[in-house]
């Protein structure tokens, strides 16, 4: 298997493939994004799925990039017999899904060959495969995956493959299609027209972009992946593509990614509001609202793609895991853990939809109102973090400082929109948790906010202090904090997101992890809003240079390795460039509630 940035992404809005440098698709879930997979060998080998697709002689391509502001992947190689291209890409999804692949002469005559390995639910069943009116067709329960092309296909060794030669001018189409197998046959896309369509669409979307600061081609990759990564039927958008691709090398941090978090809804939001995506903000806002609709008590941190609340976890006994790190899982069993930081993450992305000005949607306030009469006899209770610790609830400062801005949006709201509801009672809950945060979730003696009341440990996420408007960034204790998480949380400038050993182990897990990039950017962030522009600019300059080739990052960074860890491409660092780049452009859009953010 290759490294983690050796990976570009390939999708439809509906699911998403996994393309590597030497050819291979080594990840692939069909129908949607949370589907079985039927190549899988990201996770264990190529038996367990993988689409091959390079000349004979092998070995990674010479040049890979994506064409334009699109998701249409060009990788080259130059051999001794001459160049090729192969085009890879997804359509926007029509009546089935399909991967399209154009192998392009461009000099010579390059011997080329082709290994397609299907291999259903996660590489465990092998389909029966026959050809039918010219097509390969491969069925195994619910799902049939059809293959056409004009190459002779042969089966060998419980696989098809191909072998063929393309001279400079010719294209060579090979397209995959998926369906149920009990339905009709679906129409395959021609693979120029659909290659036309996907180019147009890609185009006439990022031709939406409102950013005009410095890093615009990043920008622009970053909020292409993001579109990647939603769920077009409901406008939910995952946190990441993959699941078990791990935070340790060999270890046991390995989690499924292919759900939608709560707590990443005001971050998003802001990326997609403050770059002119409003329709997507406003299908995010209308999952969101579906998602947590019922007893604000039931909130839960992730929901499924179509807001589907079970999500049991287990484990693929059967794979081995990418470079041997077991277990594999399926399902979050973190889906029933209590968050507190989640009510006030909804309570602010939805404020910030509203000051955003985007059409009022009625039942959004109803909802608020809900989370807030739960906030009210619920913000004292330990609970879980944002980081969905495994080990004992505390009464984790992050979370506190997220039910004080849930509080604080809503004051904001009745005042500034006229809404109806007790705010003299909110104002006064609001003080409360801030009272009880300062006198115990800050040590006066190190000038630092700590993880949670009475820990010797930070946590990256009290770098949002100033940023949902708990504290001015002019406080010292701001800047205590900044420069603590800083001096014991960050390595050659990348943040972990809190110290596994702290405190006697504070979330339960054997290992570490590595640094992750979402709270990288935090830091950025935050040394911009204290002051320190240079070192911002410099931090951000350094964390662009840790995106693979074609502009994509995953979870986290492993200093140690000089390598990308965790599941990728991650939507929270991907926002987070955004974010960070759209601040020190000078275009932020706040969630500060005006005047609320020069509290004592």
């Amino acid at each position: 298997m290759a490294p983690i940035e050796d990976y570009a992404i390939l999708g439809d809005l509906h699911t998403a493939a996994l393309l590597s440098r030497d050819g291979a698709i080594d990840w692939l879930c069909l129908p949607r994004f949370d589907s079985p997979a039927c190549f899988a060998a990201l996770l264990d080998d190529e038996h367990a799925g993988t689409w091959r697709l390079a000349p004979a002689s092998g070995g990674p391509a010479t040049r890979c990039s994506y064409r334009g502001d699109t998701l249409i992947m060009s990788t080259e190689w130059d051999t001794p017999e001459g160049t090729v291209r192969v085009l890879d890409f997804m359509p926007p999804r029509g009546e089935a899904a399909d991967v399209v692949r154009i192998v392009e002469g461009v000099s010579g005559r390059v011997p080329m060959r082709m290994l397609l390995r299907l291999r259903l639910d996660y590489g465990s069943v092998t389909p029966w495969v026959r050809k039918e009116d010219g097509e390969l067709l491969a069925v195994a329960g619910p799902d049939a995956i059809r293959v056409r092309t004009p190459v002779p296909l042969y089966g060998e060794d419980l696989a098809t493959h191909a072998e063929f030669t393309v001279a400079a001018g010719e294209r060579v189409p090979f397209v995959l299609t998926h369906s149920a197998s009990y339905r009709p046959r679906p129409r395959l896309a021609d693979a120029e027209a659909a290659l036309a369509d996907t180019e147009r669409f890609w185009a006439d979307w990022i031709g939406r972009c409102r950013y005009d600061g410095q890093w615009p081609d990043a920008v622009r990759r970053a909020l292409i992946t993001l579109k990647a990564l939603t769920y077009a039927p409901t406008g939910g958008i995952l946190a990441a593509a993959t699941t078990s691709l791990p935070e340790q090398l060999g270890g046991p941090r390995n989690w499924d990614y292919r759900y939608c978090w709560l707590r990443d809804s005001t971050f998003t939001l802001q990326a997609l509001i403050g770059t002119g995506y409003h329709e997507e903000a406003k299908a995010w806002r209308e999952w969101l609202v579906r998602a947590v609709a019922g007893d604000p008590a039931d909130l839960q941190i992730m929901y499924g793609l179509d807001g589907t609340r079970r999500l049991p976890e287990a484990t693929l006994d059967w794979l081995s895991g990418y470079e041997g790190s077991t277990p594999v899982r399926v399902g979050n069993a973190a889906a029933g853990q209590f968050q507190l930081d989640v009510w006030g993450e909804v309570l602010d992305g939805l404020h910030l939809v509203r000051e955003a000005g985007l059409p009022t949607f009625h039942p959004a306030w109803d909802l608020q109102r809900g989370l807030l009469e739960f906030l009210e006899g619920h913000w004292d209770q330990p609970d879980n973090s944002l980081w969905e610790v495994r080990g004992p609830r505390r009464h984790f400062v992050h979370s506190k400082v997220m039910a004080w801005a849930g509080v604080d949006r809503a004051v904001h709201t009745v005042q500034a929109h006229g809404l109806d509801g007790p705010v003299e009672d909110w104002r006064a809950l609001r003080e409360k948790i801030h009272q009880d945060v300062c006198a115990h979730g800050y040590d006066a003696d190190r000038n630092t906010f700590t993880q949670f009341y009475g820990s010797r440990g930070l946590d990256a996420a009290l770098l949002l202090i100033p940023r949902v408007g708990f504290l001015p960034a002019g406080d010292p204790r701001v800047r205590g904090t900044v420069d603590a998480v800083r001096a014991e949380l960050a390595r050659d400038g990348f943040v972990r997101r809190y110290d596994a050993n702290a405190d006697g182990g504070v979330d339960g897990l054997p290992g570490g992890e590595g640094s992750f990039l979402a709270c990288s950017f935090w830091l950025a962030d935050a040394l911009h809003a204290t002051g320190r522009e240079n070192e911002a600019r410099s931090l951000f300059e350094q964390l662009l240079g840790l995106r693979n080739d074609v502009g994509l990052l995953s979870e986290e960074y492993d200093t140690d390795a000089g390598r990308q860890v965790g599941n990728t491409p991650q939507a929270f660092s991907m926002v987070g460039l955004v974010n960070t780049a759209r601040q020190l452009s000078g275009s932020r859009t706040s969630t500060n509630a005006p005047g609320e953010n020069q509290r004592s």
